[in-house]
């Protein structure tokens, strides 16, 4: 009976051991899940923030040498982020990958074609992502191709060109999207005017309808699929010029003298 009971003790024994190690592991799990989130906040910040700049400042640098003195007075031809933040299309752009920034007020009374000038507008941020993207993505080939891979330096700077690549691309694409107050509504404004009525009974829930269509994954499969094309087109050019491996993985509503791009 004693040896029984000692068998019995035993396997309990070993039971709450591998309990124990089955938490431990679980928790080491956690902790490097958590770790890894932390390092690629701190990579995804900062070129979050040059990419919601140069979007904005795109913009409001267009208008004004379209004549447009508004986003100098207001300070928008800054190159200071806080000029240019939206809380909520911020986090988007944090989490998702997808985002806006706060609209450029313009006058396009100032324009002497207003049409063109307001497509020029809203397309100059969007441009202007997908251009900060293609050198983000030469300065990672340069470091890959004549940096020292064992240096961390260099592997800090390419996670940095990597992550600039991919957020600028995404918020490039993603104004392109044809839902005010982003850039591709005042696209299609332009060149098909009946859509105004359209917007302007739906700009009041747009920031709604955005987040419903992030949070459900609506747009996931499309936006990504254009991401990951426009990531691998820039990356098969970059990759040619070092002879690396190929492989890649703010509008708003405009009336008839100013509004905000």
């Amino acid at each position: 009976m004693r040896m029984r009971a000692f068998g019995l003790e035993n396997v309990k024994y070993n039971r709450s051991v591998a309990h124990k190690c089955t938490v431990r592991k679980e928790m080491l799990m956690y902790l490097n899940y958590y770790i890894q989130q932390l390092r690629m906040l701190i990579y995804t910040i900062p070129v979050m923030l040059i990419a919601i700049t140069v979007h904005e400042f795109a913009h409001g640098w267009v208008s004004y040498k379209l004549g447009d003195p508004t986003p100098k007075y207001e300070g928008r031809l800054s190159l200071n982020p806080l000029r240019h933040l939206d809380l909520i299309g911020t986090l988007c752009l944090l989490f998702f990958h997808m985002g806006w920034a706060k609209p450029v007020r313009i006058n396009t009374a100032y324009y002497r074609n207003k049409r063109q000038g307001i497509i020029w507008v809203s397309l100059a941020g969007p441009f202007a992502n997908f251009l900060t993207a293609f050198l983000s993505l030469l300065i990672c080939g340069a470091l890959m191709r004549f940096g020292n891979s064992g240096n961390s330096a260099v592997s800090v700077g390419v996670m940095l060109c990597y992550y600039s690549a991919v957020l600028n691309i995404g918020l490039g694409v993603f104004n392109l999207i044809p839902i005010p107050p982003l850039d591709g509504s005042n696209v299609v404004e332009q060149m098909y005017p009946r859509v105004f009525y359209f917007y302007q009974r739906i700009r009041p829930y747009c920031t709604l309808i955005l987040l419903i269509l992030l949070v459900t994954g609506v747009l996931s499969r499309p936006l990504s699929t254009a991401n990951n094309g426009i990531f691998a087109a820039m990356w098969n050019v970059v990759s040619t010029l070092f002879s690396l491996g190929t492989g890649g993985g703010s509008g708003g509503g405009v009336s008839s003298g100013g509004g905000y791009i």
